[in-house]
């Protein structure tokens, strides 16, 4: 077996690999020589320097594997490597405890005012009666997301001698009770904590987060960290909240934009930043090396490695057939998990007709779980560890077959159960992705773009008054598709339209006579 090491790793990882296999380290490689001489490798290691293209991946003859040394694999194109059956796999725990650390050290910063003391000792002041600080003994930490990153902190926070709260939906009272820290919801966590720190994905239900109705709600004294990502704190509100006295201090690694250049937030002094940098530790490049070496040495030695990002790889005949279904199980669980509500408590998912005689569904489902968990959760989802990671999170999973698929070859049908009700949605892919149906009402929907779900009365006007609501706001309506059981009754109708659909416009239809519930979805 041969692996190019393509960007600068650590020692450790490639002595992992000497072992096994005929390893060439050249980190000044172009993509020109990369696409001639990839031919002759089982496997690449990358860091963020290479760009594993589509060219790269169709010149490689040979490649069972990449490699990225890191967490993030925007220089990889993921589709060209499932499209020839290659492995991309990276190194999402090698990150915990550098974050965690760095977490603490903004809260420390924060709560004894390091940074401000710092300077002004250096610009020749000796002001100890300004710098008084607070202890963590005592004290209570709130946890947004208690993922890898976020269990870490608690750890670390109970060394100092902190009580843990934690908001996770998709973590039960039980799980939290296990390793030592308290499950509460969101308002409560921001009325008791003394300390906040973040640890979830920014996503449409996490941008903006953290806001002024948020702040009002913390402690007078609080203090809030965010290593996470920019954007969960609306830092417009962060500033009049940090201005105004509102909470105590905030430490942010991460911004909406970075730099964060003009950003008010550089001009207060009860605020600690660093430039992106939580993850940025000679020990977290090490075990990265590490991590991904031992995948690869994993997959040479014929076993199954941890950190797969896209698909097993599958023989040509199998992928050819259910390859459909993988984009389209892609798109059904994302739409779906954008429009159901509450917290997950079941998946539930069913092949009809001949989708219930292909070989290897179990890929399927395993995509659906992927797609459904990497939008709730900051830790990485992939195939290989979907059904644990959903086992852990109090997830129940279940998989049938049917032979009736109601007029159409195949089906695939997904049912989401959660707190607040149940939704289920089915896909075909016999020509390309299909909604067929949502919950009891048939429709046909391409899935992609922006759309805007209703449930309304079907009653002269109703969907004339949606359509106007949107036209108020400058919302231009692309395609419509409606769905009933029966006149003047309940109906389901599906709006793709040409811009995005701010909240308070969702809200503004919902508010509407003779509308049930409205969501929004981006494909």
């Amino acid at each position: 077996m041969k692996v190019i090491i393509a960007d600068q790793i650590n020692e450790k990882g490639i002595k992992e690999l000497e072992d096994v296999a005929d390893v060439v380290v050249n980190t000044s490689i172009t993509q020109e020589e990369l696409i001639k001489e990839i031919k002759d490798f089982d496997a690449i290691i990358v860091r963020s320097r290479t760009k594993v293209t589509r060219a790269v991946i169709e010149a490689a003859e040979k490649l069972k594997i990449i490699a990225r040394a890191g967490v993030g694999v925007d220089n990889v194109d993921m589709a060209a490597a499932t499209e020839k059956g290659i492995m991309v796999v990276n190194a999402p725990e090698s990150t915990s405890i550098t974050v965690a650390e760095h977490t603490m050290g903004l809260i420390m910063a924060l709560i004894r005012k390091i940074s401000i003391a710092d300077k002004s000792v250096k610009e020749g002041r000796w002001e100890k009666s300004k710098f008084m600080g607070i202890e963590l003994n005592g004290k209570t930490l709130g946890i947004i997301g208690l993922g890898r990153i976020g269990t870490q902190v608690s750890i670390r926070a109970k060394a100092f001698g902190m009580e843990i709260l934690v908001y996770d939906p998709y973590v039960t009272e039980e799980a939290g009770a296990e390793i030592g820290v308290r499950v509460v919801d969101l308002e409560y966590l921001l009325k008791n904590s003394d300390v906040m720190t973040i640890h979830v994905p920014l996503t449409p239900e996490t941008k903006h987060l953290i806001s002024k109705k948020e702040f009002e709600m913390m402690k007078e004294n609080a203090f809030i960290v965010n290593c996470a990502r920019g954007g969960i704190i609306n830092e417009d509100d962060l500033y009049e909240a940090l201005k105004n006295n509102i909470i105590g201090g905030a430490g942010l690694d991460v911004f909406e934009t970075e730099p964060p250049k003009d950003s008010p937030l550089l001009t207060l002094d009860n605020i600690v930043v660093t430039p992106h940098i939580a993850a940025s530790t000679k020990e977290a490049q090490r075990d990265a090396a590490i991590i991904v070496a031992n995948e690869v040495k994993k997959v040479f030695m014929g076993e199954a490695p941890k950190n797969v990002l896209n698909m097993p790889v599958l023989d040509p005949e199998t992928f050819h057939a259910i390859k459909p279904y993988l984009k389209l199980s892609e798109k059904l669980a994302n739409f779906l998990i954008q429009a159901a509500k509450g917290n997950i408590t079941e998946v539930n998912i069913t092949y009809c007709g001949e989708l219930a005689d292909f070989p290897r569904v179990d890929v399927i489902s395993r995509t659906i779980l992927k797609e459904t968990l990497n939008s709730i959760l900051t830790e990485p989802v992939n195939m290989i560890n979907a059904p644990t990671i959903a086992k852990n999170r109090g997830i129940v999973i279940t998989e049938s077959k049917r032979s009736e698929a109601e007029g159409y070859k195949s089906l695939i049908k997904i049912e989401i159960k959660s707190d607040e009700g149940e939704l289920s949605i089915e896909g075909n892919a016999t020509r390309e992705p299909r909604i067929v149906r949502i919950d009891k009402y048939w429709v046909n929907v391409k899935p992609e773009g922006t759309m805007v779900i209703a449930r309304y009365k079907d009653i002269p006007g109703s969907i004339g008054t949606i359509g106007t609501k949107l036209g108020e706001h400058g919302i231009n309506i692309a395609k419509m598709q409606v769905g009933r059981q029966a006149p003047s009754e309940e109906a389901v109708m599906v709006l793709t339209v040409d811009q995005k659909v701010p909240v308070d416009v969702i809200d503004e239809i919902r508010a509407l006579e003779h509308v049930y519930d409205a969501v929004y979805v981006q494909l």
